[in-house]
Formats: C-alpha cells, structure tokens, sequence
C-alpha cells in the first residue's frame, strides 16, 4: 500500500501555510522538498564527521572519504553503471553539461562537426552546445517535435544523422511538455551510425527507474535537488571508454596525479574531472535521498504520479478554454497548460495567494516556446507526496481565477 500520509510526514514544509492557505507544493519539476533523513544525514555529517576528503590520514577524513565515496557506490547502484569509476560528481545537471559539451568537443569534434538535440531541450541542453559552437565552430542541430510535443518518429530521426554528426544529446523526459522520450530507440539508432548518446535525465531519475546499461547511452546526468536530494551535487555518467578518452574539465587539487613545472599527470577516473574540495556532505546527503526513495519503492512512486498525472489532464480538461501542452499518452509527472487569453504570470500570481505554488514562464526551454506559439505556461509538476486533494485545490483556484477574468 501506498501510505501518501505517512509519507508526507517525512516532510514537514507541506504543513505550512502560505497567505493563510494550506500550501500546495506543485513545483516539483523545479525543485523538490527534502525529507527529514535527508537534512538529519547532513546535519549529523556536519556535527561528527567533517573533514576534507581523499587527502587525509587522520581519522574524520577518513570516516568522510568512506560515506563520499559509499555515496558513489550508491549513485552506481541507482542507475545501474557496470563501474563506480564511471561515476563524476558535479554541481548538477547543468555542470555535467556543460563539462561533456567542452570535453567532448575539444577532443572529439572539429570545425563543421554538428551535435543533434531536439526542440524540447531546457536551456542547459543547447546554450553549452552554443558556446561550444562560437568557440569551435561545431553546428548545434535541432530534431523537430510533433504539435502534440512528441519527438518525430524514430524511423525519422536517422534522416537527421549525418556523416558529420558526432553526438546526439537529448532529454529523456521534456520539463515542459512531460512527454517520455524513446531514448532506447533513439540510442539504438544513433549507435547503428557510430553516434554516442547523452541523455538529460533531470526529470526522468527522480520518477522511474534508470537501467544505463539496458538504455545503452553512452552519458546521463541528474540532479540532486529534483529527486529529494541537497542543492549543488549532482551525477554525470559516462561509460568507462568514453571517459578516459575525454580531457579534464578544470584543474586544481584532486584531479592530479604528478605536477612538475614541466608537465602534470592527471588522475584515474573519476578524478581526474573532480577538481578541488567536492561537496561530501551533500553526496552523503543524494544517498540519504537515495534510499528514502528506495523505502518508498520507485515502483509505486511511478505508478503514484501517474495517476495524479492522469488525473489532473483529465480535470483541467473540464475547463472552459484551457490548453494542455504535450502528448496524451506517455506523459510523466508535468502539466503546462495556459487559459484563454489570461497571461500565465497572473495565473501564478493569483494561484500563489491562494496557496498553490506552480511555474509560469518559459521554463528555461524558449525555443520550445516558440514551437508551441506562445511566450509561456503554467506548470504543475508532482512529486511521490502529492495527493489528489491537492490536484482538486489546483483544478478549484483555476476556475476561481478565471472568473476574475
């Protein structure tokens, strides 16, 4: 059984209120809240083990390296990598991008070379790339979404590869449409070509499991904060041939194996992308995340999100003049939608005094705007402790609003 009481008991934020209103927490997608043994793992790691990691032979450093490099084990485990070492910690998704976008194109691409991403991609899939592109001379490529927001048919997607494409990098799940990319499909494909895959899981690791040895992509990144987890620690997997064959991103202490004034060595995997103090505590506090949802069960967690899901499309749908962005079908744990010709910030806006917390706006993802024809939406996006009460109290404001209108 699913316990949604118990479980919303592990965190106490959701029983506050908000302007004198019960707080509706629906913005998940952006950031999810942090259950109790989460902040009690840090907060105890604070008061009786801090200390500076791997360069120490004293006792706490010892005692911190051992729940740092535990937490490593624990991210392999979670999406099943063949090896510890093809786990880097970062700052989140976006750093994990951006240190894939300008290793991998300084050692593997030149000028003219081209990366395929889609029109769904958040912000930290394409401006990495477009950097790379002032600086290099690669070409940032776009596969076309249907207008229900789903990827053209992956029959469709080899006429996109070319003989100088040499990555494809795409969301597994879009935060703003909610449609479930067939990456395995897309992986399979590009592999026929030589084209290795990397794949944005910020939406996808906190709501299903992640196998990425059965996906086959050849990178994955996450985020910490999105799945329960601390701020400012997040994963890029990448497979162990991939890796070694990528320069270090940064340097400074950790990543090195020998410094002269002549030359430096630099560290095994993954050190040698790990430069300076990473943040232990907090990859002790994504391990604690780790394993609450472990004791929830990622399977029910799945199939309790995809109800409310369900159930939310199927109420805003009971609306005069709303509009649902993404597919029917295959659609995870977000819902955008705007409401006539009421602007999406003054549905938030209004939303926010009534107690129910949602995004407007672009959601860092402009280009997908643009393809939808409209400068923004409102977001709803669920996480493992929302009820259907709460769908109820977004579904009320929305008409409560609209009359005002």
């Amino acid at each position: 059984m699913y316990d949604i009481n118990k479980v919303r008991e592990d965190f106490p934020i959701l029983a506050r209120e908000v302007y004198g209103k019960p707080l509706v927490y629906l913005d998940n997608a952006a950031t999810t809240q942090k259950p109790l043994c989460v902040l009690d793992a840090m907060r105890d790691e604070y008061l009786n083990v801090n200390a500076n990691v791997h360069r120490g032979v004293h006792y706490l450093s010892q005692q911190a390296t051992d729940l740092h490099e535990a937490a490593r084990e624990k991210v392999r485990g979670f999406i099943n990598a063949e090896k510890t070492e093809e786990i880097v910690f970062t700052r989140g998704t976006t750093e994990a991008v951006n240190l894939l976008a300008s290793t991998f194109c300084e050692s593997q691409m030149q000028a003219g070379d081209e990366v395929l991403v889609t029109d769904m991609e958040h912000h930290s899939n394409i401006v990495p790339w477009q950097l790379q592109a002032m600086k290099r001379g690669i070409v940032v490529r776009h596969l076309p979404i249907t207008d229900d927001g789903r990827l053209v048919c992956c029959d469709g997607i080899a006429a996109y590869l070319t003989e100088r494409t040499k990555l494809v990098s795409m969301t597994h799940v879009s935060n703003v449409l909610g449609t479930i990319n067939p990456v395995t499909d897309v992986i399979r494909i590009a592999h026929e070509h030589g084209i290795p895959v990397m794949v944005d899981g910020a939406q996808s690791a906190p709501h299903m499991k992640i196998d990425v040895q059965d996906m086959d992509c050849d990178f994955y990144a996450f985020s910490g904060h999105k799945m329960y987890g601390p701020t400012g620690i997040g994963v890029l997997y990448g497979k162990e041939t991939w890796l070694e064959k990528l320069p270090p991103y940064q340097g400074g202490g950790e990543m090195i194996d020998k410094v002269t004034w002549e030359q430096t060595t630099f560290e095994r995997l993954p050190f040698k992308f790990e430069a300076g103090t990473p943040d232990y505590i907090a990859t002790h506090g994504l391990a604690t995340a780790i394993d609450y949802l472990g004791s929830v069960g990622l399977d029910r967690v799945e199939a309790h999100e995809h109800e409310l899901t369900r159930y939310c499309m199927e109420q805003l749908q009971t609306i005069d003049g709303l509009t649902i962005y993404g597919p029917a079908e295959n659609h995870d744990a977000v819902v955008s939608f705007n409401v006539g010709h009421i602007h999406h910030l003054d549905m938030g806006t209004l939303l926010d005094r009534l107690g129910i917390a949602v995004r407007t706006g672009h959601h860092c993802a402009q280009p997908l705007m643009d393809r939808l024809g409209v400068k923004g939406t409102v977001r709803a996006s669920f996480a493992l402790y929302n009820t259907k009460e709460e769908v109820d109290a977004l579904v009320a404001g929305i008409r409560r609003v609209s009359q005002m209108f």
